[in-house]
């Protein structure tokens, strides 16, 4: 399947007609070329949260994926091929949104995993990426998935290294795709990540990221509607310990009519200066009649010292909706469900277990791999562990 058979979303233009205020989120700069893009300072709005002052290898147009290992198991039917980076670019695969993303896709080729149409795979899609040293490094992968198929992704990012990355995934008329982005790096692992969705018409497209591990990550999830009555829901799950910084932006841009989205992410926090910062742009334009959306972020602070930041903004350009909101709350563990626990004979460190665990329990149950949800209850029983130690 050629990768040129689809002509791909369309660049935003700057006519007249599209113009929209310079403050509004779809102003902001996207470009494959990364000169377009100056070095963050963390002066600027899309950077102020973020301790840009150790990523400084990660904005220079330098690295490759040679000291990365990247493993592809593909179901029946799935094809994996490398295109060059030039083929994708006139593809109409979504620009890179910040300067990171554009180092990501500056390499010359670009591996491209391609679901056919009407395929219904009984296994995932998984692509795993493990590091071993601390080299800098990047990749792109484009995802593409046929109309009316049905197809789960997993990616799966492990091990130690610098690592800016670019994944496009493009959802074809009427299809179902899940997309599961695991971090699960060690500890002074540095991931700057865009994942850009289209959605198809009619299509729905769940992306799902957990992120656990790493020193510093930073993921931006972007998704566009090729066409009127596409889905998409955005789910996380985070958990920060000492020392952690990690970082989950979502840009959800309603451009067609009739058009649905739902964002729900969940954090805990302990330890010493963990930081976490979640941020929700929804926009509604002009011509995205019969919208629905709603976003939701809840943190949940274990221990003194940790710092969540909770940032939804949303940006209508018509009243002809059927409903948008977006909600978000900040609080500390709730003793009343340990003593109540407790009181009926569980031990403490059992019952803040349980607490957790059901606190994350409604997306993780949402995975749909029981592999990954497993793991991640797993990872975060070890988080839970290491604090009370």
């Amino acid at each position: 399947m050629s990768l040129l058979a689809d002509s791909g979303p369309k660049a935003h233009t700057h006519s007249a007609d599209t113009l929209v205020p310079d403050q509004s989120r779809a102003e902001r700069i996207r470009s494959w070329q990364v000169s377009d893009f100056e070095v963050p300072t963390g002066r600027e709005e899309d950077w102020r949260f973020t301790p840009v002052g150790e990523l400084t290898d990660l904005f220079s147009d330098a690295g490759d994926s040679s000291s990365l290992a990247v493993t592809h198991e593909l179901p029946e039917g799935v094809t994996r091929s490398t295109v060059s980076a030039d083929e994708v670019r006139a593809a109409g695969v979504p620009l890179p949104s910040d300067r990171a993303a554009a180092v990501a896709a500056s390499g010359d080729s670009v591996v491209v995993i391609d679901v056919p149409a009407e395929a219904e795979l009984t296994e995932p899609v998984r692509i795993r990426l493990d590091g071993a040293t601390r080299e800098t490094v990047r990749s792109h992968h484009v995802v593409r998935v046929g109309a009316f198929a049905k197809a789960t992704v997993v990616v799966e990012h492990s091990g130690t290294t610098d690592y800016t990355e670019l994944l496009s995934v493009i959802s074809g008329d009427s299809s179902q795709l899940t997309i599961v982005s695991l971090q699960d790096w060690a500890d002074d692992a540095h991931h700057l990540g865009q994942h850009d969705v289209v959605v198809g018409r009619d299509a729905s497209v769940r992306h799902i990221a957990i992120t656990i591990g790493g020193g510093i990550v930073r993921l931006n999830t972007n998704a566009t509607y090729a066409g009127p009555g596409g889905s998409f829901e955005g789910l996380g799950v985070y958990f920060a310990d000492a020392g952690q910084h990690l970082e989950h932006r979502l840009f959800v841009d309603h451009e067609a009519p009739h058009c649905t989205s739902n964002v729900e992410y969940k954090g805990a926090l302990q330890g010493e200066t963990a930081h976490t910062v979640w941020v929700g742009d929804v926009l509604i334009r002009a011509a995205a009649e019969g919208t629905e959306t709603y976003e939701l972020n809840r943190n949940l602070v274990l221990t003194d010292g940790a710092r969540a930041d909770s940032v939804p903004n949303l940006e209508i350009e018509t009243g002809e909706i059927i409903g948008a909101g977006h909600a978000s709350t900040t609080g500390r563990f709730d003793d009343q469900q340990l003593f109540y626990l407790q009181s009926r004979g569980v031990p403490e460190d059992e019952a803040r277990r349980l607490v957790v665990r059901g606190f994350f329990n409604s997306i993780v149950q949402r995975v749909g791999d029981p592999e990954i949800s497993e793991r991640i209850m797993a990872a975060i029983d070890v988080e839970l562990e290491g604090g009370a130690a």
